[in-house]
Order: structure tokens, then C-alpha cells, then sequence
């Protein structure tokens, strides 16, 4: 179902302030050549601070690499490369002329003693949200694709249908009954012309608007406890917010995990307005992605008490306006790094860059 909206309380104090280009394709590197973006970023037991870049090689095949992020002392950030964190080995990860591992994100849950990254696993049925957990940040576990538990009330199984941009909160929430549970957001696409290009899709009832959109489930945390591998197997599906403005017409999805901020969560997402042309998974040349931004309540994260109506960050700068996918500015991560807090995005699908979270008036 989709969540009541409560009117905004609040207002979102929080700018973005660009530093600059942080990651470049190394073109001598075939796992890489086509490519360097949307990274994931986190911070180990010992201080280190690694980055997890999607790399696209030669016949746009990704992988997720491994970079070690060091910070000079001028406070200039510069990037170690360290190989791959997760190559394509899995039926599900590769398939056709466009596969791979693709896009990931790291939330570390301290209640659960993990980090646990989601990936795009593009595979023979198109892109799929799998999941890897770590103890250290920098090997990893996979715990396979997700399975949404079928939600007979909404007549709605969402594994019929490709899922991107899932991201968890870092800490435990009440569930819709109330249950303490582990929460995550995620974007299905009704689109199915990846695999049946003449079908016309019948959506549920429940799906009023076509246009891909950001949604909540969640796992109660004893169910985690008991398991780990129940964090692949979420439920109680809700629509959380769909587009609105005109720079966010075609569609909105989750960027980094959302931030605990004294106002409650702060969710960076993307926004992407124009024209898509032909298959959806297919690059596109007349989109633009901006960067929006909610306020979600602490202790209920459906109920948006604020939400930006103009972007806080669009592609204005050379390396955002030109590359593989022109006029992109797609932000998958933010870490604290010596008490600052760095938004890292990807760069017209080609570079990732790097910003500062800002309070307003900072």
C-alpha cells in the first residue's frame, strides 16, 4: 500500500559542496576501461577506509573493485587501488552482452556486528538486488539474490519483477506491527522488456503509478539473529514515495544508506527526468539525474516529514554533464572521515566524484 504522507514539519537543513573528481577509468585496465562509478564506501575495525567501485571493463561487464581511500595532509583524498571485492561467478551475476555486479552499497548494522552490502546482479533475467555480508569491510560473503516474501493481501510478488537501488538502515526500527526489526529500501521496475519484450505487464491493483519508485521492507531482528541469511527475505512491502517534481518525472530511487541525523533519517535519492528510449536497461542519451533529498521520522521511516522540491545537486560540472550516460550525478555513499561527512557519487556513468554534506550555513 502507499503511505499517507504527513504534511512537512521540518525543512531539510543540509546542502552538498562538490570537492571534486575522485576516480578515474584507468584505460590500460580492461576491468575498468569503460569505466569507474557509483561507489560503495566503508570504514574497518582498524580506521581504514576502503571503497568499493563498480568497475566497467571492455563489453560493459562490471565488477566490484576494491580501492583503499587515503587522506593527505592537506586533507585531499586520494585512492589506492586494491583489485576485485566481487567478480561475476554466479548464474545469476552474468548473462548476455550486459552482466555483471554491479552498483553496491555497505550499511554497517551494529546490532548485528556485519556490514552488509547490496549489489545489482545483472543476470540472464536482468538486474536483481543480491546481498554480501563482511566482518572486516573488505572480504566478503554472499548470501544469494533477495526473495520478497509474497504479500497476499497486496496480491503483490515483487520477484517477478527486476529491483535495484536497496539500501538498509544501520539501525534497528519498529516494523509495521510495532516488531523491532531491520529495514531497507529498494526500487522495483514494472518493466519487463528485458526478458519479454512484447508483454504487457499486469500490474496488481495495489500499483497505481507505473513510474519506478523508492519502497520499504522489512525483517524482524530475531528472525536475522537466528539467521543471517533471513536479511535476504524481507517482507511487508510499502510504497514509500514516488516522483513528484518535474526533475524527478521519469522516476526516484535510494541513494546511500540513510543517515541518523538529529532531525531523524536523512535519505539522499535520485531523481531522473527526460526521455527514455527503447529498453530501460539499456543506456540512455536524454536523461538527467539530480540529487533530492528526505527527512524521514526517526522512529517510523514512513512518514516523510520533508522532502526537497528542488534538487540539491545537479550535473553542472564537466565530468557530470559528459560520459558514457551525459548529465549524471548519482550518489551511492556517505562516510565520516576525520569528523566530516563525504558523499561519494558516480559522474556521468563514467567517474566518481566527491562532495561534503553541509548544514545549511555551514
Amino acid at each position: 500500500m502507499t503511505i499517507s504522507r504527513a504534511a512537512a514539519a521540518h525543512t531539510i537543513p543540509y546542502g552538498i559542496r562538490r570537492i571534486g573528481t575522485l576516480m578515474s577509468p584507468d584505460i590500460d585496465r580492461r576491468e575498468e576501461a569503460e569505466g569507474v562509478l557509483n561507489p560503495a564506501v566503508a570504514t574497518d575495525g582498524d580506521g581504514t577506509v576502503w571503497m568499493f567501485p563498480r568497475l566497467v571493463g571492455v563489453g560493459n561487464y562490471s565488477r566490484i573493485g576494491r580501492a583503499e581511500l587515503i587522506r593527505d595532509g592537506d586533507g585531499t583524498l586520494t585512492v589506492r587501488r586494491d583489485g576485485i571485492a566481487l567478480e561475476p561467478e554466479r548464474t545469476w551475476e552474468s548473462g548476455g552482452e550486459h552482466g555483471g555486479t554491479e552498483d553496491p552499497r555497505i550499511t554497517r548494522i551494529p546490532e548485528l556486528g556485519i556490514f552488509v552490502m547490496t549489489y545489482v546482479a545483472f543476470g540472464p533475467t536482468g538486474p536483481r538486488t543480491a546481498l554480501a555480508v563482511s566482518d572486516d569491510a573488505r572480504s566478503w560473503r554472499r548470501l544469494g539474490p533477495v526473495q520478497f516474501a509474497f504479500d497476499d493481501g497486496l496480491d503483490l510478488d515483487l520477484n517477478l519483477f527486476p529491483n535495484k537501488d536497496m539500501v538498509f538502515f544501520p539501525e534497528v526500527v519498529p516494523g509495521p506491527d510495532g516488531v523491532p526489526s531491520i529495514a531497507l529500501l529498494h526500487r522495483p521496475m514494472w518493466d519487463l522488456s528485458f526478458v519479454r519484450p512484447a508483454h504487457d505487464v499486469r500490474l496488481p491493483e495495489v500499483i497505481s503509478d507505473t513510474r519506478p519508485s523508492i519502497w520499504i521492507s522489512y525483517i524482524p531482528v530475531e528472525e536475522v539473529r537466528r539467521d543471517l541469511a533471513a536479511l535476504a527475505r524481507p517482507g511487508a512491502h510499502r510504497e514509500l514515495a514516488g516522483p513528484e517534481q518535474e526533475w524527478e518525472s521519469l522516476k526516484i530511487g535510494a541513494g546511500p544508506s540513510p543517515l541518523r541525523v538529529p532531525e531523524g533519517w536523512l535519505l539522499l535519492y535520485h531523481g531522473v527526468s527526460g526521455a527514455i528510449v527503447g529498453s530501460a536497461f539499456t543506456p540512455q542519451s536524454d536523461v538527467h539525474y539530480a540529487v533530492g533529498a528526505m527527512l524521514l521520522d526517526a522512529d517510523d521511516p514512513t512518514r516523510i516529514l520533508a522532502r526537497t522540491a528542488e534538487p540539491l545537486m545537479t550535473p553542472d560540472t564537466a565530468e557530470e554533464r559528459e560520459g558514457i550516460v551525459s548529465n549524471v550525478v548519482f550518489p551511492t555513499a556517505i562516510e565520516r572521515i576525520d569528523g566530516a561527512d563525504y558523499v561519494f557519487y558516480g559522474m556521468a556513468d563514467s567517474r566518481i566524484g566527491v562532495a561534503e554534506l553541509i548544514r545549511d550555513g555551514a
